[in-house]
């Protein structure tokens, strides 16, 4: 045998078992991290909806990706720790619920891909320097639409036509006092007085309601996060106790006993999620994919509650109700 031909057949041969070796190292497994203000059953409809859209993809949970969620359960000064342990974990992907986490997750990192699921405003709050050009490491999809409050609060006030004074239920964290007085605009506009109603702990809830029945609010509107989402139930009940029409941003509110929603659907915003997250395991980065908007939008009604609080849904508003809880 020739030189030559020995070396080819050597080189051949190691060839063969670098393949091997190849073919033998298990193939690395995707790791994300799902960061969440709120409680788990608050979550639930959301996560699934996110599920469902890796599984379009091809991705099965604790088969080919792996997901470690944290919740804060409303107490969002818990955000950072919570953060800081799926960078322990190193997750290849954070995916954020609101706006709280993804500040929080924004502080923990500057080179772990992040994908803002529902960002209220991913500008304003510095998230992103442009949706179509994100830049950094976030992106995502906004629940920001043109006059969304607007569209809330006319959709109260014809449900409710003598209705002159509104109170807005709100929490100090991201976005919570621009959006309050964002409100405060429409309501004048609309010939109605306008009554702060914000809370920092559960313990504020019966005092706030308090206030607005001796102040004699007519309607409530109820600003979404996740300290109002974890905790939405005695949010509603209270609204039911005191006879409060309330429109809420979010169907979970009503699917717990608030009167009506008017708002972007989330589960559609989680399935979308999936999306920026394959791109992302594909070597996108997340600076060169656009931040979406809200594409699907739904007006829910509780008949249940409004028979409770004793009052009649006009029915041109019940007429354009995509869904009615009776």
């Amino acid at each position: 045998m020739t030189k030559k031909a020995l070396a080819f057949l050597v080189a051949s041969v190691a060839l063969v078992f670098v393949h091997l070796a190849q073919a033998q190292q298990p193939k690395k497994i995707p790791r994300l991290g799902f960061l969440v203000g709120g409680s788990l059953s608050s979550s639930t409809q959301n996560i699934e909806a996110f599920r469902q859209g890796l599984r379009e993809l091809g991705y099965v949970e604790d088969q080919n990706i792996v997901i470690d969620y944290r919740f804060a359960e409303g107490k969002l000064d818990r955000l950072p720790e919570l953060a800081a342990e799926l960078l322990r974990l190193r997750v290849d992907v954070i995916v954020t619920a609101g706006s709280n986490p993804a500040r929080a997750a924004q502080k923990a990192t500057t080179t772990i891909p992040i994908v803002m699921a529902n960002a209220a405003d991913p500008i304003a709050d510095g998230f992103v320097a442009s949706l179509a050009r994100p830049g950094g490491n976030m992106t995502g999809l906004s629940r920001m639409a043109p006059d969304l409050s607007g569209k809330r609060l006319a959709l109260l006030k014809e449900t409710v036509p003598k209705a002159s004074r509104v109170a807005v239920l709100w929490h100090p964290s991201t976005g919570g006092q621009p959006r309050s007085k964002e409100i405060e605009a429409v309501a004048r506009a609309l010939g109605m007085t306008f009554q702060s109603l914000q809370v920092q702990t559960p313990n504020d809830f019966d005092g706030v309601f308090q206030a607005a029945k001796r102040e004699r609010a007519d309607v409530l509107f109820i600003i979404s996060n996740g300290f109002t989402n974890s905790h939405r139930k005695p949010i509603v009940e209270l609204a039911a106790k005191n006879r409060l029409p309330a429109m809420c941003e979010e169907r979970e509110f009503v699917e717990a006993g608030g009167l009506m929603s008017y708002g972007p659907y989330n589960r559609d915003l989680y399935r979308r999620a999936a999306t920026y997250v394959d791109k992302i395991l594909k070597g996108t980065k997340p600076a060169d994919i656009p931040v979406e908007q809200p594409m699907k939008f739904e007006f829910v009604i509780n008949l249940k509650t409004a028979k409770q609080i004793g009052l009649t849904i006009p029915h041109e508003v019940l007429a354009r109700a995509d869904k009615v809880i009776k």
